[in-house]
């Protein structure tokens, strides 16, 4: 197994092989059967281009004999930030086939986040657009591997510079090597095959390793509860390498069943609608901020929905408000809940579950084997509809955070039960209900945001004394983040001046303040601890005057 990563106990990964699981095949494995079952089938759409099984299944192969000739072989660990388009998928797949690991970074994400990505895995390679809206990616991967010389290659989508690599040319060029070449790496089922990352509360993201073996249970599970079938057809608005779009079922979960998925890089109403009428959509992922966009455009009866048959929402907690208006609007649709981590444990609601359920809670574990405690701050299980920690293991669940002991030991109970963060309680159905979180994160439309991490970034700020930043609650994304700050004394800020400074420290755009709220002092705590509780309600309640 990969030095850092942790396995699953002996006893605990033979009953998970005992009740078929785990298949102890590799994805490439899996995969193989796959594109073989289904090879003349259309399996990726993108703007005007449709790709078969048969041909990802060529391209990728071939993307894959380049990469290995260049010298990428297993537990190799790469970046890529790609948009939704299709060379993602190809990428993906011949990843799994070398056995190399994805660490599953956005387009969004700057200097800040991929440099720590590189240093945290060691990563050989980055793979990046050449622009993202008015970035250009090659100049911060250039300081990036100037930085790591464990980043050996740049690898970009569009025109190469002298020091990159195209991708492009890797996918189209034919390869020198034969297959064969493939089919001989040794790969390990029960080591990662992607890094996905956590939304912990610290600036320095923690790597969640998901092996072959739970990753191929995951997608599968989640396309059982899913609707998932040979004629499904998938639209994918977000984020394509987010655990909810890639796996819980997303694109694993409809190639296992042989059905389409369509990749898309916006989210404009005006432009999805004609995109769902026109390849008959019948699933939807969305966070609750893009379905109010999407149900609130005049658009959304303008064009044939009637295809539509399953709307899943994660991220957030959903409101039935929500839920009732969107099946009004598409009467076919079932506005189906989750509640997922990347770390592993998925709930869905289902279909055929009571309207109370379906309403207002995230459902059931979707595992047997899914095991959950609601803890309270002694670690306690507490009384049946009460609120307590949402602690998990099983099948899926990761049981320890990549390359850090020290804080596993904090994340994980002594019997291996994770600590999610997340506050929860039962429904009198026994499904489980949101309830907030210990976290200290803001979740900005299904984004989460450390508030450490950005409040670390406004303290270096020359007029800043002391600052707290909070999740304020807004109407359409959720939660947005106001930073509430204490001046040295002689000192003055404004919002456009702490973002212009923030903008210099290369992070992501949607980690950025949305309010400044300027306070001569903090409230705290019984504890002597800042009062963000008090805080909220004292920003919400002066945000509801204006």
């Amino acid at each position: 197994m990969l030095e850092g990563a942790v396995p699953f106990p002996p006893e605990f990964a033979a009953r998970y092989r005992a009740k078929g699981y785990w298949q102890d095949k590799s994805l490439r494995d899996e995969f193989d059967v796959v594109f073989k079952k289904y090879g003349p089938r259309v399996f990726i759409i993108d703007r005007d281009r449709e790709i078969t099984y048969t041909q990802i299944d060529e391209l990728s192969t071939n993307l894959a004999l380049n990469l290995l000739e260049l010298g990428f072989k297993p537990l190799d660990r790469v970046v890529p930030t790609l948009p939704n388009v299709a060379e993602f998928v190809i990428l993906y797949f011949a990843l799994q086939k070398i056995g190399c690991i994805p660490i599953a970074a956005l387009a969004t994400h700057r200097y800040s986040e991929v440099s720590q990505f590189v240093r945290l895995s060691q990563a050989v390679a980055c793979f990046y657009p050449e622009r993202q809206s008015d970035f250009e990616f090659a100049p911060m991967v250039r300081r990036v591997r100037e930085e790591s010389p464990c980043c050996k290659f740049a690898i970009t989508l569009g025109k190469p510079a002298a020091d990159e690599l195209s991708l492009q040319d890797l996918i189209a060029k034919p390869a020198k090597l034969p297959k064969s070449a493939l089919d001989a790496l040794k790969l390990d089922p029960t080591d990662p095959c992607i890094f996905q990352l956590s939304g912990g509360t610290t600036g320095i993201p923690k790597l969640i390793p998901r092996t072959h073996n739970d990753y191929a249970y995951n997608s599968k599970v989640a396309s059982e509860v899913c609707g998932v079938n040979g004629d499904s057809v998938l639209l994918l608005m977000l984020p394509i390498a987010h655990n909810l779009p890639l796996a819980c079922p997303g694109i694993q979960g409809f190639m296992f069943h042989g059905g389409k998925v369509v990749v898309s890089q916006t989210t404009r109403p005006e432009e999805i609608f004609p995109i769902v009428a026109k390849h008959k959509v019948s699933h939807i992922k969305v966070v609750p901020a893009l379905l109010i966009r999407l149900i609130n455009s005049p658009d959304v009866t303008k064009h044939d929905t009637s295809s539509v048959l399953y709307i899943q929402s994660g991220g957030q907690r959903l409101q039935p408000e929500v839920r009732l208006k969107t099946k009004e609007l598409i009467p076919t649709t079932f506005v189906q809940e989750n509640f997922g981590m990347s770390e592993g444990m998925l709930m869905f609601a289902k279909i055929d579950d009571p309207e109370d359920v379906r309403l207002e809670t995230v459902g059931f574990p979707v595992c047997p084997d899914d095991e959950v405690l609601l803890l309270d701050e002694e670690d306690k299980v507490v009384p049946f509809g009460e609120v307590g920690e949402f602690c998990a293991r099983g099948p899926y669940t990761l049981r320890g955070y990549f390359g850090t002991p020290e804080h596993n030991a904090r994340a994980f109970t002594p019997d291996g039960f994770y600590r999610s963060g997340d506050l929860m309680r039962q429904h009198k159905s026994g499904a489980y209900m949101v309830e907030g979180r210990k976290k200290d994160v803001i979740n900005r439309g299904g984004e989460k945001i450390s508030a450490e991490e950005v409040e670390n970034l406004i303290l270096s700020h020359p007029a800043v004394q002391n600052v707290a930043c909070i999740a304020v609650p807004d109407p359409d994304m959720g939660e947005r983040m106001c930073a509430c700050v204490v001046l040295h004394k002689g000192g003055s800020l404004t919002l456009p001046e702490l973002l212009s400074y923030l903008q210099g420290k290369e992070i992501a755009k949607y980690k950025l303040p949305e309010r400044l709220e300027i306070m001569d002092e903090f409230p705290l705590s019984k504890f002597g601890k800042v009062a963000k509780n008090v805080m909220v309600e004292t920003v919400s309640a002066k945000m509801g005057k204006k």
